[in-house]
C-alpha cells in the first residue's frame, strides 16, 4: 500500500459554471466524490470517451501548482493546510483573461492564450512554499518523472524540487482529456473549445486547493480551498 499523496492544486469554486460543466466533461466532482452523467453533446458523447477522460477524472479538474507529493516524515496535512490558509491570508484575488481550449502536447487542456505573469508568479511561490512538506522521491518515483527528459535543467528541477515543470518551464492548464489519438485531437479540441469555451475564457484565481490522494489507485478529493485575502 503506497502512502497518501497530496498536491497544491487551482480549482475553480464549485459553485462555478466553469467547475460544474468541467467536472461533468471528465465525469467527476472531486469535491463530492461522485461521478457525474458526460455532457450529452460532442465529444462527450463519443462510445470512448470514458477511457479517454481516465486520467483527468482521477487528478480532479485542477491547474497544478504544486504537483503531488507524499509528505515528508514529521509534516502533517494539518500543517499542510494550514500553511496554504496562511499563504492565502496574505494573497490577493486576480483575473486571468483570455482563456482559451488548446491541445497540449497530446491532451486537450484549458490555457492562457498569452503568459500571466501574476499565475507565473503564485506557481513558483507554491512551489517553494510547500517544498519543506515534500518528501523525497523513491527512485522508482524518480525515474518515473525523469523518463523522457531530455534537457538538464528539467531533471534538476526534479531532484530539487521534485517535478520538471517549475518557475520558467511552468505553463498554466487545467487538463480535460488524457492523451489522444493525433486525428482526433483537432476534432476533441474544436467540440470542447464550443462546449466550455463561453464558461472559461476568464477565470477568477482567488484561492489555492489542497487535495488528497489516499493511495496511487484512488481519486484525488478536496481537502480544502483556501480563500485569498479579499475573495
Amino acid at each position: 500500500m503506497t502512502k497518501p499523496r497530496h498536491a497544491v492544486y487551482f480549482a475553480p469554486a464549485a459553485d462555478t459554471a466553469l467547475w460544474q460543466l468541467a467536472s461533468a466533461v471528465i465525469g467527476r466532482d472531486a469535491v463530492t466524490g461522485e461521478a457525474l452523467p458526460f455532457p450529452d453533446a460532442p465529444p462527450c458523447d463519443a462510445a470512448d470517451w470514458e477511457a479517454l477522460t481516465a486520467e483527468p477524472r482521477r487528478y480532479g479538474f485542477h491547474a497544478t501548482l504544486k504537483a503531488p507529493f507524499e509528505l515528508a516524515d514529521g509534516t502533517t496535512e494539518a500543517g499542510l493546510v494550514d500553511a496554504a490558509r496562511s499563504f492565502a491570508a496574505t494573497s490577493r484575488p486576480f483575473d486571468v483573461p483570455g482563456l482559451e481550449v488548446a491541445t497540449v502536447k497530446a491532451f486537450t487542456a484549458i490555457v492562457p492564450s498569452a503568459r500571466s505573469t501574476a499565475l507565473d508568479r503564485l506557481a513558483g511561490d507554491c512551489v517553494v512554499l510547500f517544498e519543506p512538506f515534500r518528501a523525497a522521491l523513491s527512485e522508482a518515483e524518480r525515474a518515473r518523472r525523469v523518463a523522457g527528459l531530455t534537457e538538464p535543467r528539467h531533471v534538476a528541477s526534479v531532484d530539487r524540487w521534485g517535478y520538471p515543470w517549475v518557475f520558467e518551464d511552468f505553463r498554466f492548464h487545467m487538463t480535460l482529456t488524457g492523451p489522444l489519438p493525433e486525428e482526433r485531437r483537432e476534432p476533441i479540441r474544436a467540440a470542447l473549445a464550443t462546449l466550455v469555451g463561453a464558461a472559461a475564457r476568464t477565470i477568477r484565481v482567488d484561492a489555492i486547493a489542497i487535495f488528497r490522494q489516499d493511495d496511487r489507485t484512488a481519486p484525488f478529493r478536496l481537502v480544502e480551498r483556501c480563500r485569498f485575502a479579499g475573495a
